[in-house]
């Protein structure tokens, strides 16, 4: 399969820019300004003013949901003036809290570990932010924003991508705009977008994809701009505000125990915990331990050796698929099972259930190679030759005895 890269914005060219007033939309901001686009900026507001900043706290860490976001509005605001670009706050609060924070806590205390920047760009950055530039009458040919990854529409159609064996069906023959990798692959973020349906990537570029890190930051303090100077964000949510999030229900304590059942401590509730943590256990033993389970069901956190967190395989469901295309068949992929994760080959197809029926909406993950800490509620992406392919919501790992 060969693909073309979409044409980015040109001069004349309407252009919404998502601005979060970090380094890299900003610089896509003044990239497109230079280039003679006509670009409009807007800016998500997110926060409802519900947590309160706990003391002792020295300053207001900058995550995806917090106190910082009035500053941040307001650096953005003083940015659009000195540009001269026009610029608005659409508020998206009603939908973040729906598709996001209460699905961050539900699928904590089902024993998940959720991806809320997945979540977000889905529903929130591609979704409800869209729908509120489109409810304010703002016109536009692009939405760009300052992700590092590519668009490319492939020149075949996207059933042949599966092989052979791909189901003639619906979307088969379509031609849909798919996610290829960024240049600078140690900052990519096609992982964060494998979910966004390709009808809306039909309007979207991404100006930063031919960049790295390093040269946009540069370019930023070439210009003098206040926001090379700024730290970037990594969470969604700053750590100091988490006991607060899950507030409004009771934590329910219950056992650690060890892959034999003994009871090595008791945990706080099972939503403090992921798989793969190996600090905060308040368990002693004479070698690293780390959770390998959370039991739900029973309230159990299941605690295991480094070895035993290796698993052959995993199954998914909730899948997507570029034009909405499922290929229901047997392929060859590389897949990541989280986004700092490196790419390990597998084979994927439709999962055969215990009694034989093929199902078509969850499908199988065998790894080449083992991989470790294979966590439910995370996203496996699919990837063939560097573009997102497919993915899905892992439900269970496949441990070696269960291959």
């Amino acid at each position: 399969m060969t693909y073309q890269k979409l044409e980015m914005p040109k001069a004349g060219d309407k252009v919404v820019v998502g601005l979060s007033g970090g380094v890299d939309s900003t610089m896509t901001a003044i990239l497109l300004k230079e280039k003679g686009c006509d670009v409009t900026c807007v800016t998500m507001s997110l926060w409802k003013g519900d947590l309160k900043v706990p003391e002792g706290t020295e300053k207001i860490k900058d995550s995806c949901y917090s106190p910082a976001e009035e500053y941040e509005i307001e650096e953005c605001r003083k940015f659009c003036a000195e540009q001269n670009l026009p610029y608005y706050v659409i508020d998206v609060k009603q939908a973040y809290q729906k598709q996001v924070l209460d699905y961050f806590k539900s699928e904590y205390r089902a024993g998940r570990t959720p991806n809320p920047c997945i979540r977000c760009n889905q529903f929130i950055k591609f979704g409800a932010l869209l729908a509120g530039v489109q409810q304010m009458g703002i016109e536009y040919d692009y939405f760009c924003t300052g992700h590092y990854a590519t668009a490319v529409r492939p020149t075949d159609c996207i059933a042949s991508l599966y092989g052979k064996a791909g189901e003639a069906a619906d979307g088969a023959c379509a031609k849909p705009v798919q996610i290829a990798v960024a240049t600078d692959i140690t900052k990519d973020q096609a992982y964060f977008l494998y979910r966004i349906p390709s009808s809306v990537l039909e309007k979207v570029r991404f100006p930063l994809c031919g960049f790295s890190k390093k040269e946009v930051v540069q370019m930023a303090k070439d210009r003098n701009l206040r926001a090379a100077q700024k730290e970037e964000s990594q969470d969604f949510i700053g750590g100091e505000y988490l006991e607060q999030i899950f507030a409004d229900k009771k934590s329910v304590p219950g056992d650690i125990i060890d892959l034999d059942g003994k009871v090595l401590g008791r945990h706080r509730g099972i939503e403090h915990y992921t798989i793969g943590q190996r600090r905060g256990l308040g368990v002693s033993a004479p070698e690293p331990l780390y959770v390998a389970e959370i039991d739900q069901k029973k309230n159990l956190v299941v605690l295991g050796k480094d070895k035993d967190l290796f698993c052959t395989g995993l199954l998914c469901n909730d899948m997507v698929w570029p034009a909405g295309y499922n290929p229901n068949c047997e392929f060859e992929a590389m897949v990541k099972i989280r986004l700092a994760s490196k790419p390990v080959k597998a084979l994927c197809k439709p999962y055969t259930m215990p009694d034989g029926t093929v199902s078509s909406d969850t499908y199988q993950v065998v790894f080449e190679q083992p991989q470790r800490a294979v966590a439910p509620g995370q996203s496996v992406v699919f990837y063939i030759d560097g573009i997102t392919c497919g993915g899905g919501i892992i439900t269970q790992p496949i441990k070696a005895e269960n291959a």
